[in-house]
């Protein structure tokens, strides 16, 4: 078990508090993540940042889900992938789409498909792909900027994930019902 700490609005570093007390006006909660991120207002914010301009990269709700699911599930991280199975859910992500990710099987929409395979080439491969990859994720009907976003993706989600890993954030009750773990995906 990890010793880190896990805060709230009203016990966390004071430059954190403001930070969640947003948190839990947006979400009515302080998520496990964030509240260990807390330790560390400068970590915590720039999560949040990630996260928000992961929000405005141009991919859909259900993209951002495809990559930040993809990519924990990869990465082996319970509390993302239960996080994101939860807000994909609510985000209205087809239960299919959801199971596949989360099974590590492929996904019956050929582009979110697409989304998935290049989103794991990133994770597996460390970020050097092939040209020949690069231009079967364009043949899918994604651009230079969708290249971007799922690196940024990648980034906001193997940011959090080690952190998980490292810290063992608590599952919150709102996730419970989508908990996970790794014998739950198979191999690709």
């Amino acid at each position: 078990m990890s010793d880190f700490h896990f805060y709230d609005e009203t016990n966390a570093p004071e430059a954190a508090r403001g930070t969640l007390t947003e948190v839990k006006k947006a979400y009515g909660m302080v998520p496990g993540l964030l509240a260990g991120m807390a330790e560390n207002p400068a970590v915590l914010d720039a999560y949040l940042g990630l996260s928000t301009a992961l929000g405005k990269s141009g991919l859909t709700a259900a993209e951002q889900q495809v990559v930040t699911i993809a990519t924990s599930v990869e990465n082996t991280c319970h509390f993302c992938v239960a996080a994101h199975s939860a807000v994909a859910t609510m985000q209205k992500v087809p239960a299919d789409v959801i199971a596949s990710l989360r099974a590590n099987r492929p996904i019956a929409d050929a582009r979110l498909e697409a989304l998935r395979q290049f989103t794991l080439k990133i994770v597996r491969q460390r970020g050097f792909i092939a040209d020949a990859d690069v231009a079967a994720f364009r043949a899918a009907g994604y651009d230079n900027s969708a290249v971007l976003a799922v690196i940024l993706g990648v980034t906001l989600k193997t940011f959090s994930n080690y952190t998980n890993h490292i810290i063992e954030s608590p599952l919150n009750a709102p996730f419970q019902a989508f908990a996970w773990t790794p014998d739950m995906a198979q191999a690709a």
